[in-house]
C-alpha cells in the first residue's frame, strides 16, 4: 500500500464519521418532536456503510485481486423502533383520538454513537499526522 492511499482511507473514514455526526445531530433535534399519527413521526435515521474496492496493482498483485481502500455510504435507513403514543386531547398535533405521537428516538443511543464517530474521526486525524510526520521524516533522511 503506498503512503497516498492511508491518506485517502482515512479521509474516507473522516467524511463517514462527519455523515454520521450529522445524522447524530438531526436526531437529537428531532428527538423531542410530535406528530398527528404514528407514520408521520420522525423515525430515527441509521447509516449504511460500506466498504469501497478496488483493484490492486503492482508487484505480486493477481489479475483479480481486490483490496478494501476505505469506506462509503450506500443508504440511509430509520429505525425499526415502535414510536410512543401520549393522550394529550389539548395538544393540536393531536388525531381524532387525543393522541400525539413522538419521535422513536433515544437520546442515550444517539449519545453513544456521537461519541463514537467522534474517536472515529479523531483516529482517522492521527493516523494521517503520523503518516504526514512519517514522510517528513523519510525525506529528511535522505538528506
Amino acid at each position: 500500500m503506498s503512503l497516498m492511499k492511508i491518506f485517502d482511507t482515512a479521509g474516507s473514514g473522516m467524511a463517514a464519521e462527519s455523515l454520521r455526526l450529522n445524522t447524530v445531530a438531526s436526531n437529537l433535534a428531532n428527538a423531542d418532536s410530535v406528530s398527528s399519527s404514528a407514520d408521520s413521526a420522525y423515525k430515527a435515521k441509521e447509516l449504511l456503510f460500506a466498504p469501497t474496492q478496488e483493484s490492486e496493482e503492482g508487484f505480486g498483485a493477481s489479475a483479480d485481486a481486490e483490496v478494501n481502500n476505505g469506506v462509503r455510504m450506500v443508504g440511509v435507513s430509520e429505525s425499526q423502533q415502535p414510536v410512543e403514543s401520549q393522550y394529550e386531547p389539548g395538544n393540536p398535533m393531536a388525531d381524532e383520538n387525543g393522541y400525539v405521537y413522538s419521535s422513536n428516538v433515544n437520546p442515550i443511543d444517539e449519545l453513544v454513537n456521537m461519541i463514537s464517530a467522534s474517536r472515529s474521526y479523531q483516529n482517522n486525524v492521527e493516523v494521517m499526522n503520523t503518516t504526514k510526520q512519517l514522510m517528513i521524516k523519510t525525506i529528511d533522511l535522505g538528506s
